[in-house]
């Protein structure tokens, strides 16, 4: 994709939700900058000068939270800049003030595992006696 479009898609992205695209270059290397309130910030390599996406944050405090989407990058099959945005921006909920977004398919299997365990249903390691 070229440099301007995903630039483009950045600024979209940016319109719904706290961060700013802070900078953007194509000349040394495919790199987008972004910036939120307080203190988050983090960039993007883009393909082209490298192989798949690559996200990094030069503030030590942002680095931890960054490796669950750095994960879903080198996982299988090639990503878009939008779902390594959103990965990102998951990954940062906790550092921006907002709650966890929880995984609707594990949500759904919680909600189905909690409550106390029915009459047919025996305790593990509490024998009834």
């Amino acid at each position: 994709m070229e440099f301007k479009h995903l630039v483009e898609a950045a600024e979209k992205w940016c319109s719904g939700n706290p961060f700013d695209l802070i900078f953007a270059e194509e000349d040394d290397e495919r790199r987008l900058d972004f910036y939120a309130e307080p203190g988050v910030s983090f960039y993007v390599l883009c393909p082209g000068g490298t192989d798949t996406f690559h996200v990094w944050s030069e503030s030590e405090d942002c680095l931890p939270y960054l490796q669950l989407a750095q994960d879903y990058i080198t996982s299988c099959g090639k990503k878009t800049l939008l779902e390594v945005l959103e990965k990102v921006f998951t990954s940062f909920r906790p550092l921006l003030g907002l709650p966890d977004i929880e995984d609707d398919s594990f949500e759904h299997y919680h909600a189905d595992m909690e409550g106390e365990p029915g009459p047919d249903q025996q305790q593990m390691g509490v024998s009834q006696q």
